[in-house]
């Protein structure tokens, strides 16, 4: 029955546009490498996952390292995008700070747990890899650093630093809010981080305008 299987799914797996076998071996890559990381991760095991043959699979990605930076990019641009998000969501800095941190927490939430690959990743001596978790964690704290100095007046490299330490919060506590298997309900967690994030931020001065 497994044979019968494994020979099928590469057939019907030809039969997808290139863009939509891409995503299918993104899908089943992810699922490998966040459930055993990357080093116990192997190619036969993702196209298996993906039933897709390994020639196919290597015409997408030549190596596994190229797998798993595709997975970096994609994770990356999805929390960039929710902080984003959250900072345009209102002109309200008490909420933006609000979203900001439940930006965090549903993105750990996520099913798929992507988080992982750049929370806790197992490949970060690579230099490729050290090089895309330093950027989205770079700009994730840019993004909410350009909103601070705007409304504080601080200094870029001050106004940095205090985002550096609001992603870092937001990034931790949802992490052990997972671990922690939801003890506490989202809602209630969220309201508590960004409580005590907001009576920091809120005591730096609004800048006349």
């Amino acid at each position: 029955m497994n044979a019968a299987v494994s020979s099928a799914s590469p057939a019907a797996a030809g039969r997808l546009p290139k863009h939509e076998r891409r995503a299918q071996v993104l899908v089943a890559a992810q699922e490998v490498f966040v459930g055993v990381g990357y080093h116990s991760a192997s190619m036969d095991d993702i196209a298996e996952r993906a039933g897709v043959s390994k020639p196919i699979l290597y015409q997408h990605f030549p190596s596994k390292l190229d797998l798993y930076l595709a997975l970096l990019d994609q994770s990356s641009d999805q929390l960039l995008a929710a902080v984003e998000q959250a900072l345009e969501s209102t002109n309200d800095n008490k909420a933006r700070v609000t979203a900001t941190i439940q930006a965090y927490f549903d993105f750990v939430d996520h099913a798929g747990g992507g988080f992982r690959l750049l929370f806790e990743n197992d490949l970060s001596n690579e230099p490729a890899v050290r090089q895309r978790l330093d950027s989205v964690n770079g700009k994730c704290a840019a993004l909410i650093a350009q909103v601070i100095a705007s409304d504080t007046g601080l200094s870029d490299d001050e106004s940095l630093l205090l985002a550096a330490a609001l992603t870092g919060l937001a990034q931790t506590t949802a992490r052990h809010w997972l671990r922690e298997n939801g003890s506490v309900p989202m809602q209630t967690a969220t309201r508590i981080v960004a409580g005590l994030s907001w009576r920091g931020i809120s005591g730096f001065p609004l800048t006349l305008t």
